[in-house]
């Protein structure tokens, strides 16, 4: 008997997936592809759209093929603040461009000159400067860059979209790309922003329909449900907003450690943008609040001095158990780990202490910029650090007015898009046992110094 299924494309910027997972939402099936870069016409690296087109297509070819699986729906997620722009003909006119790809100064100043300056209109779009990254700054920069092609543009879609649009043809927004630092949005009025219609780009923005929207579609007479795609940092959260009605944050560590709270409404002040707060919009429409800490790649910079100097493999580091010895080091004036020698640490274990309550410090900082103003009692944290002992004991120790938890769950953001089209299934119970959690306690930790 055939398992239903619902299939997602994940697709980030180094790994492209595919899973599938059944009416409980268990992975049943996953593989992966890294495709190769191409480049732009200025020679900059950037997403190849045909190999990526080629693996949607030969994957949806494989898994209809599958005799084990019925696939009852398909949705998408990826990485935003990338843009796709079609013809009249639904035919991509240009390369995806990089997020990363230098913004000219000039059409920076220009924009931020007519449109009330760079403080005002970081407070109604919720997001600080970020050149590419606002991915309405790449539109903005075409029509007055290349007019030419302008004329030509049709459609706008972010990339979640696109994918979507290859399998049903249907051209759609949604608002969690939509919502994440485009500078597209007026959170203040709910909104597209002005300088759109004033610049007459409003038109070219696909119509906006709910994160959840299922469109019926069929390939090579295959007939399913698909989804309109999510922002992967909005599909991320979907599972924790699904599984728990108390408000909390979560920490969603990596390269860059994420804290969201989708429970604090309160707009954007200027010291919060000046410390690269931004706000999300997750898939309800409600906005979440957001600061970021670039503390994965400090921990990867620093590990790899550790690693060299006291000759020991990494992943002696990543299972390290806490030692409470060392809550001293708390007391010590606050100094950058980058600046410190490695002759100076007694063991590599104290030296590892160091740099995890040197992470922690910066990590309270960033989580409470976005826990002000809220009633939150909880912090989730999922990714690598979830993992760490050290990082989960320092963190119950930095908030000890929280329950802090790991969270771990298999592809949490694969997982988001799953739940979004759930009712595809015949049953329309969503399970309320996705996340797997394991309890910090700052008490039990202090009480045995």
């Amino acid at each position: 008997m055939k398992i239903p299924v619902i299939a997602v494309f994940d697709i980030g910027k180094t790994n492209k997936k595919l899973l599938l997972f059944d009416e409980r939402v268990q992975i049943v099936l996953e593989y992966s592809a890294q495709l190769a870069e191409t480049a732009d016409e200025d020679g900059f690296p950037c997403e190849d759209l045909e190999s990526l087109k080629h693996f949607i297509f030969d994957s949806l070819r494989k898994i209809f093929s599958n005799p084990a699986f019925e696939i009852k729906a398909i949705n998408f997620s990826s990485y935003g603040a990338s843009l796709v722009y079609l013809d009249e003909n639904g035919q991509s006119l240009t390369p995806l461009y990089n997020y990363l790809k230098p913004y000219p100064e000039e059409f920076l100043e220009q924009f931020y000159s007519k449109y009330g300056g760079k403080e005002e209109f970081a407070k109604q779009t919720a997001s600080p400067v970020l050149g590419s990254l606002n991915s309405g700054m790449q539109l903005y920069r075409i029509k007055y860059e290349r007019p030419e092609l302008l004329q030509k543009i049709k459609n706008v879609l972010h990339l979640p979209q696109y994918l979507s649009y290859l399998i049903t043809g249907k051209i759609y927004s949604d608002i969690t790309s939509i919502g994440c630092h485009t500078n597209l949005w007026d959170f203040r009025k709910n909104t597209y922003h002005h300088w759109l219609e004033e610049e007459g780009l409003l038109e070219k923005l696909a119509p906006l329909v709910p994160s959840d929207t299922i469109i019926k579609a069929n390939f090579q007479g295959h007939h399913f449900d698909a989804g309109i795609g999510l922002h992967d940092s909005s599909a991320a959260l979907i599972p924790y907003l699904v599984n728990f009605r108390e408000s909390f944050i979560l920490i969603s560590t990596g390269t860059w450690c994420i804290s969201l709270n989708p429970f604090n409404s309160s707009p954007l002040s200027k010291e919060e943008l000046e410390a690269d707060c931004l706000c999300y919009l997750h898939y309800q429409g409600k906005p979440v609040k957001a600061s970021r800490l670039f503390a994965g790649h400090e921990h990867e910079q620093e590990l790899n001095r550790m690693t060299e100097y006291f000759a020991q493999p990494k992943v002696r580091y990543e299972e390290m158990a806490f030692d409470s010895s060392f809550l001293s080091f708390l007391n010590e004036e606050e100094q950058a780990f980058s600046e410190l020698d490695m002759t100076s640490f007694s063991s590599d274990t104290e030296a590892y202490h160091r740099l995890m309550i040197h992470i922690i410090r910066q990590q309270k900082r960033s989580s409470r910029l976005i826990i002000s103003g809220s009633k939150v009692k909880r912090i989730f944290v999922d990714g690598g650090f979830s993992k760490n002992s050290i990082y989960m004991n320092l963190l119950s120790i930095a908030f000890p007015e929280m329950e802090v938890f790991a969270a771990s769950m298999a592809q949490a953001t694969a997982m988001g898009a799953a739940l979004a089209i759930h009712q595809s299934f015949d049953s329309k119970q969503t399970p309320n046992d996705l996340i797997e959690l394991k309890f910090y306690s700052a008490i039990e930790k202090l009480s045995n110094e």
